[in-house]
């Protein structure tokens, strides 16, 4: 394919996107994104993870003269782009401190001669070393911001590197802009546009909701049995477990790796070489368990992640969502869980507490906290309170979440709240959790007996509930605002806020609570799992996706960028007798055709073949 760069007439967009991409029609937003930015108009896109963003800037960019610059966050992110749209036939190349000095060389001479389609840089490199004078002397088809919701600084994953970029207009005039995020409430939109001086910009907003995803929350009964309950059900699978502390990644990965599951731990804190090997076996294909904290995910492009799990609660939907959005990308079904319980909910308010952020700051920060805290404890539809975070009204229940498919039995739990509140209060407001419920099922613990709290009017008024039961009250009730928490020295301790307890203490206010879910049975070995291994796929799909495997480590790139494991599924389900049926399919491209067409067409053959000879006859 020619270099759009260079070429004399620019090709209809369509066009463009049947014939590069392999793609026959434009997907949601896609086409007002892609014709306000040919026209030379500035943008700002919001669509979820998976719903074709990168397409609102590479079409443009092969249908408008010069080169587009993509200014993206992280190298993982860049070198998947540029990899995949190589495949792709398209001039692209990436500019970062990981680079091999001949390789930036490379991409500097075809730059400048004005060879490249598409650029990426980071924020830093742009900015720096005289990036910006060298783009200036050049023609830019258009300037393209990723990952925007890191220019704002009400964004979850706010990079100051980024406010920088306001400069644009000023240093790289004429060029249109087009910033995407896949997470922004209406405030994180209003600071990106004012941030990129980005007022005239079309802000399109897609649907947040990703219908693929199965998103469920529960309360940590037995976090390890839990977790193992799920990942035995996606036995073979590739996902993420996401922990809330660098030390936390490091046992849950041993804990896994001990059990038989193919794990590795992932957070900054470790040696680069073992993120580098980690990153790599997974971008690789390897269905494998990345256990890490939120430095790993943002820019991984591998779009068969199976399930992401969340040992501890996110401080925002926003943070949430983008993490739950890796999962899927490729439009199948995903599975999501959040373990969460009262210590995280009480850690939370706690370091929010500690911030050193501007009251204004903090403000915003609590309450995006508190709709994180609403999300896990809502007994409704999980998918309705993730959307209505981004303003989004999802008028029916989505029928795919957890609360959907097994409805949430709620009861009336006024007077076990009332329990709970006169055993804080008969206590002195000075002990914690375990205390408390321990007073209420009248165990006589040496503390209990010691403060003779054995004597108390409320000692073993709980007896006929179990200790999970209590717990599961005291952390509804927590989330609610009805108890709060004091640090005392090294113990956390229980204590009513008046505002919402007087109430309920004095039967005013009824408290409607969830039901909690039954202990989970202890988790056998992997090994001994066989009955949930995963059902077994169609020879020709196994035999395009062994060919796949071996063209990747060839050319040392990730197995996706070659053919995403839906195109596969489609081909093998299809059988197409000809390269001009191969080409019907969504997502061969003509560049893919010319370059697997005819390998392709030689394994399905193959496939056939060995699917049609009779078993052969054993030798006498």
């Amino acid at each position: 394919m020619a270099s759009a760069a260079l070429a004399a007439e620019p090709e209809a967009p369509l066009a463009v996107l049947r014939r590069v991409f392999g793609f026959p029609a434009w997907r949601g937003l896609q086409q007002a994104a892609v014709e306000r930015v040919v026209a030379g108009g500035d943008a700002l896109v919001l669509m979820p993870t998976g719903g074709g963003k990168s397409v609102c800037y590479q079409v443009p960019a092969l249908c408008r003269p010069g080169t587009a610059l993509v200014i993206s966050p992280l190298i993982a992110l860049m070198e998947d782009q540029v990899a995949a749209l190589r495949q792709l036939g398209v001039a692209a190349a990436a500019l970062h401190s990981e680079q091999e000095p001949e390789a930036q060389r490379e991409a500097s001479r075809a730059l400048e001669a004005g060879r490249l389609d598409l650029l990426y840089v980071s924020p830093e490199r742009l900015l720096g070393g005289g990036m910006l004078e060298r783009l200036a002397r050049r023609r830019l088809a258009l300037i393209a911001i990723d990952e925007a919701h890191c220019v704002s600084q009400w964004g979850h994953e706010f990079r100051p590197e980024y406010r920088a970029l306001a400069c644009l207009p000023d240093r790289l005039p004429g060029a249109p802009r087009i910033a995407l995020t896949a997470t922004a409430d209406a405030r994180t939109r209003a600071d990106i546009l004012q941030a990129l001086a980005m007022p005239d910009a079309e802000v399109l907003v897609a649907s947040f909701h990703r219908p693929n995803l199965h998103v469920a929350a529960a309360a940590k009964v037995d976090g390890t049995n839990q977790l193992l309950a799920f990942l035995r059900r996606h036995h073979g699978a590739a996902g993420i477990v996401y922990c809330g502390s660098r030390a936390k990644t490091e046992r849950v990965a041993e804990m896994l790796a001990a059990r038989g599951f193919p794990a590795a731990a992932f957070h900054a804190g470790l040696p680069p070489e073992t993120k580098r090997a980690a990153a790599r076996r997974f971008r690789a294909g390897e269905p494998m368990v990345v256990v890490a904290t939120i430095a790993f995910g943002m820019g991984i492009d591998r779009p068969d992640v199976r399930f992401v799990v969340h040992l501890d609660m996110p401080d925002s939907p926003e943070a949430f969502y983008q993490q739950i959005g890796r999962a899927g990308r490729d439009g199948e079904r995903a599975e999501t869980l959040l373990l969460y319980g009262g210590e995280d909910i009480v850690r939370a308010r706690y370091f929010l507490s500690q911030s050193a952020a501007p009251e204004a700051q903090k403000v915003v920060m609590r309450t995006r906290l508190e709709a994180m805290i609403a999300f896990a404890e809502t007994a409704s539809c999980r998918t309705r309170a993730l959307l209505g975070c981004f303003g989004e009204d999802f008028s029916a229940p989505c029928g795919h979440c957890d609360n959907c498919v097994a409805p949430v039995v709620e009861f009336d739990g006024t007077i076990a709240a009332q329990k709970v509140l006169s055993a804080i209060w008969r206590t002195g407001q000075h002990f914690g959790a375990k205390h408390v419920v321990d007073v209420l099922l009248g165990h006589a613990s040496e503390a209990v007996a010691r403060w003779s709290h054995d004597k108390l009017p409320t000692f073993g008024v709980g007896k006929s509930e179990p200790s999970r039961f209590w717990h599961g009250v005291i952390r509804q009730l927590l989330a609610r605002g009805v108890i709060d928490v004091d640090q005392d020295g090294a113990f956390r301790t229980l204590r009513l806020s008046a505002e919402n307890a007087r109430p309920i203490l004095r039967g005013e206010t009824r408290v409607m609570l969830r039901g909690e879910p039954p202990p989970p049975e202890p988790a056998p070995r992997l090994r001994r799992m066989a009955e949930d291994a995963a059902m077994p796929e169609g020879a020709s799909f196994l035999a395009l996706r062994a060919w796949r495997a071996e063209e990747a480590k060839q050319q040392a790139v990730p197995p996706y960028v070659i053919f995403h494991d839906s195109v596969l599924r489609e081909i093998a389900a299809v059988g197409p007798a000809s390269l001009d049926a191969l080409s019907a399919i969504k997502g061969v491209g003509a560049s893919k055709l010319a370059r697997y067409g005819a390998a392709v067409m030689r394994v399905l053959r193959g496939a056939a073949d060995a699917s049609a000879s009779p078993p052969s006859a054993g030798r006498n």
